[in-house]
């Protein structure tokens, strides 16, 4: 199956691609969005280009495994994506996904600006690979299943 992963952020959405058989993630772009609305035209258009069979979305969690407040936002857009796009989407704990992405740059030689555009993309393929780590091995299962049917 192809993926297509989401690290939502309120100004920055970094999106990231990958598929079951190879295991690879690859960060693809930052959406840029003021609104929600230009945000959901975003994912429209990166679906139509790269063709998921399915989502994932990062849900922030607190350090203890709590919810955070963002968890009942990202829950809302989990149900609006698959409303909308008619794919499913899988709930994925995000903890450390930025710090992987800033630990990734760190000796890149990219100037902050260029950082700061390219992490959101970076921490939603460390998203990606956390749930591609996980299939098959229900063990180390990082997906938090909820009862409205989203995985």
């Amino acid at each position: 199956m192809r993926y297509l992963a989401i690290d939502l952020g309120d100004k920055r959405t970094g999106i990231a691609v990958g598929d079951d058989i190879t295991g690879i993630a690859s960060p693809v772009e930052t959406i840029y969005a003021s609104t929600h609305e230009l945000r959901l035209e975003g994912f429209k258009r990166v679906i139509d280009e790269q063709g998921p069979d399915a989502l994932i979305l990062g849900i922030p969690l607190n350090m203890d495994g709590t919810d955070s407040p963002g968890v009942t936002k990202a829950k809302a857009l989990a149900e609006e994506l698959t409303a909308t796009f008619g794919l499913k989407v899988h709930l994925v704990d995000e903890r450390l996904t930025s710090a992987a992405a800033d630990e990734q740059m760190a000796q890149s030689g990219l100037t902050r600006d260029q950082k700061k555009a390219r992490r959101d993309a970076l921490a939603a393929a460390a998203i990606l690979r956390n749930f591609l780590a996980t299939l098959g091995n229900p063990e180390n299962n990082t997906h938090d299943p909820d009862e409205s049917g989203l995985e």
